[in-house]
């Protein structure tokens, strides 16, 4: 049987220290990985969330290379919520981005999944912070 799974998600960014400022400083997570690829002159960082499972899918904070990739900044999937961040507190994290300043685009509600939240990150794209009724 193939077993495969996510590695990293790119997220293209506009400056890497800007965005790491945002999602270590603000939004709590940890910075797993930052190193410079001289062949490219690129920085390889990796950032996931607090609680990250070993060998779960990391972040990778993909400095835009060109205007063509800048263009996408903020706006990665459309205008939909792109990423989603799964909490086993919802009201402690939603407490901690408003403690911090962090855009809240739609307020939170009850679903039958379970509450969830749409904030915007630093560039203006979509997430869903969310705790789920059901473990998933």
């Amino acid at each position: 049987m193939t077993r495969q799974s996510l590695a990293h998600v790119a997220l293209v960014v506009r400056d890497y220290d800007e965005a790491i400022d945002f999602y270590v400083g603000t939004l709590g997570f940890t910075l797993v990985a930052d190193d410079y690829v001289p062949a490219q002159d690129k920085r390889w960082v990796l950032v996931a969330p607090p609680g990250h499972p070993p060998g779960g899918a990391t972040i990778l904070l993909a400095r835009a290379a060109n205007a063509e990739q800048a263009e996408f900044i903020g706006n990665q999937s459309g205008g939909r919520v792109f990423l989603f961040l799964a909490t086993d507190d919802f009201h402690r994290d939603y407490r901690r981005l408003l403690d911090k300043g962090v855009r809240i685009e739609r307020e939170p509600m009850e679903a039958d999944y379970g509450t969830v939240a749409v904030f915007l990150d630093l560039y203006g794209n979509k997430w869903d912070l969310i705790e789920f009724r059901q473990p998933r």
